[in-house]
C-alpha cells in the first residue's frame, strides 16, 4: 500500500480563516476588498444616505442656499478623490507590476481597451464639473449666474482646462513614472493607503447617486419581456457606473474570472430592489 505524502496532504487543504482574512487585506485584493465593503454597505447604511441626499435635492428646488453648497461640495469630491487617488497610489500600482515582470499594457486586453478609453472619463468629469459649476457657482455668484457672461464663460473655460488636467493625472496612474517624485510622501506606505481611502469615498459617493434609481416610483415587470429589457438596462448602467472609482484596482484584477462576480455582488442590492418594483 502507498503511503500518502503529508506534505501534499497539506498543500491540499484550503487556508485557515486567519489566512483568508489576511489575502483579503492584501494590497493585490483591494478591489475584492471594495467590492465587498460596497455590497454590504448597498445593504445597510447607503439607502439611508442615499435618503438624506435626496432631501437636500429637494431643498434645492426650494432655493435653500446651504443644499446647493452641499451638493456642489459633493460633486466637488467626486471630481478631486479620483485624480488625488490616482497621484498617491501610483508609484505603489507600478512597483507592484514591476516586481511581477509586468506592465499595464501587458495585461491589455480588447475588453479593457473599451474600458480604460480616457475619452469615457473625460465626458463622465465634464458632467461632474458642470455640476459643481451649477451649485457651487449659483452659491457664490447668486442664481443668474448662467446670464452673467462674464463670470460664466470663464467658469466653463476653467472647468475644462481643470478636468483636461485631472483626466490627464488619473490616466498617468497607468504609465510608469520616470523620475523620483519630489514629494517622498508619495514612496511610504501611507501614501497608498490615503490613496485608497480616497478610492474608496469615491466609490461611497458614486453610489449614493446609484442608489436614487430605487427611490424612482417604478412597479413591478409586467412580463417577461419587460423583465429581461430592465435587467439589461440595469447591469449596463451599473457598469457605467461602478467602473470609473473601481477602474484602478480592476487594473490589477481585471483577468481574474472572479473580480466579475464580486463586482455583479456589489451592485446586486439595487440591481434587485429595482427589479422587483420600487413602489
Amino acid at each position: 500500500m502507498k503511503r500518502k505524502n503529508p506534505n501534499t496532504a497539506t498543500e491540499s487543504r484550503p487556508p485557515p480563516p486567519h489566512r483568508r482574512l489576511a489575502n483579503l487585506f492584501a494590497k493585490t485584493n483591494r478591489g475584492l476588498l471594495l467590492d465587498i465593503f460596497i455590497f454590504l454597505a448597498n445593504l445597510s447604511v447607503l439607502r439611508l444616505l442615499t435618503r438624506v441626499f435626496i432631501n437636500i435635492f429637494g431643498e434645492v428646488s426650494l432655493e435653500n442656499p446651504f443644499s446647493k453648497l452641499a451638493l456642489g461640495f459633493t460633486f466637488l469630491l467626486m471630481w478631486v478623490l479620483p485624480a488625488l487617488g490616482a497621484v498617491l497610489k501610483r508609484r505603489h500600482f507600478q512597483q507592484r507590476l514591476k516586481k511581477q515582470g509586468k506592465t499595464f499594457d501587458s495585461e491589455f486586453t480588447v475588453l479593457s481597451g473599451c474600458l480604460f478609453n480616457p475619452l469615457f472619463y473625460f465626458c463622465l468629469n465634464l458632467v461632474i464639473s458642470s455640476a459643481i459649476i451649477a451649485f457651487l457657482g449659483e452659491f457664490l455668484f447668486g442664481r443668474n449666474l448662467s446670464n452673467s457672461g462674464a463670470v460664466f464663460v470663464p467658469l466653463v473655460i476653467l472647468g475644462l482646462v481643470l478636468t483636461v488636467v485631472q483626466t490627464y493625472l488619473i490616466y498617468d496612474y497607468f504609465s510608469p513614472p520616470k523620475k523620483p517624485p519630489r514629494l517622498k510622501f508619495l514612496l511610504t506606505p501611507q501614501s497608498e493607503t490615503l490613496g485608497d481611502i480616497c478610492l474608496f469615498l469615491n466609490m461611497i459617493l458614486f453610489q449614493v447617486m446609484w442608489n436614487m434609481l430605487t427611490f424612482a416610483p417604478l412597479g413591478r415587470p409586467a412580463s417577461f419581456l419587460e423583465f429581461a429589457g430592465r435587467l439589461f438596462f440595469l447591469c449596463f448602467i451599473a457598469l457605467l457606473i461602478y467602473f470609473p472609482p473601481r477602474m484602478f484596482y480592476l487594473a490589477e484584477d481585471i483577468n481574474r474570472p472572479r473580480t466579475w462576480l464580486t463586482m455583479l455582488l456589489a451592485n446586486s442590492p439595487v440591481i434587485v430592489r429595482v427589479l422587483v418594483g420600487t413602489i
